[in-house]
């Protein structure tokens, strides 16, 4: 266990033993699927016409928004040409059920029915339909492990969305709070705030919202505050999640190094047989 922990050599043996055991948890989510669905075909007309019309209504609100967003787009993007700056166009992205919560109460882990065989990755980034939600931290054939912004081994750079102050959200251990300790006293941060992913690190994109600021104790002697906050997500009540694909997995990352170097290499033993020649 010891060097597993360490030195990860077990990873496959585990990969494998999960892809045995999806039978089993499939069969053991069957019956909350049947009940799902069979509550679904089974509702009455009236409770259907009444979605009907919030989801209409839900749909011409969001359409209003939508033009206003694409306005804001295509003159981000007039910006972005005026300063010789690059633009990134929208992000590709996969629904996944949750199967599974870890109970224990230290952890803060979800497993998803995506795995391997749909091209997730370890460190891919997950959201929920309001924020951010977490990362994937084990990657098996049919499944993933979520680990959320939530769990105290979870840590997120991220930046307040109303003066752009950066600074590191951490997981308290419980799913309705997050830490901000490394903000002094004197921090322009106010109750209300929304904090937004900063993008650094390279693991999570930016802009995408986080928390919101709900407390800060300020003490003369302390040299920082304590600041806590709400996450935007409903990580307690969460049945899909998204999986984001704004980042190139590690594994692309290095075979594409290692064919930029290739040639590199073949022009360096082109040149040997010319500078004996020359010699």
């Amino acid at each position: 266990m010891i060097v597993d922990h360490r030195q990860h050599h077990l990873e496959s043996v585990r990969s494998v033993l999960s892809t045995v055991t999806y039978p089993l948890q499939y069969a053991a989510n069957l019956p909350l699927s049947i009940g799902h669905w069979a509550s679904e075909t089974f509702a009455t007309r009236s409770r259907l016409q009444n979605e009907n019309r919030s989801l209409h209504k839900e749909n011409l609100l969001l359409q209003g928004r939508q033009q206003k967003l694409a306005a804001l787009e295509a003159e981000n993007m007039r910006l972005r040409d005026l300063l010789d700056s690059s633009f990134k166009i929208g992000d590709r992205v996969l629904i996944a059920e949750l199967i599974a919560v870890d109970m224990d109460p230290y952890r803060q882990l979800v497993l998803l029915n995506k795995g391997s065989s749909s091209g997730i990755f370890k460190g891919q980034p997950v959201l929920h339909a309001n924020a951010v939600m977490g990362q994937v931290i084990h990657v098996n054939r049919f499944t993933s492990s979520v680990l959320m912004i939530t769990d105290a081994s979870h840590a997120l750079p991220i930046q307040v969305n109303r003066n752009g102050l950066r600074t590191v959200a951490i997981g308290s251990g419980r799913i309705n709070e997050l830490e901000l300790p490394n903000l002094p006293n004197n921090a322009d941060i106010e109750i209300g705030d929304l904090l937004v992913t900063s993008g650094l690190g390279g693991r999570f994109p930016s802009g995408y919202p986080v928390a919101t600021v709900t407390s800060i104790a300020r003490e003369p002697g302390e040299p920082f505050a304590r600041i806590k906050a709400q996450p935007s997500a409903h990580l307690d009540r969460a049945r899909e999640a998204l999986l984001v694909w704004t980042l190139t997995p590690p594994e692309q990352i290095d075979t594409s190094a290692e064919q930029e170097t290739e040639p590199e290499t073949q022009a360096d033993t082109a040149t040997e047989p010319a500078t004996e020649d020359a010699q």
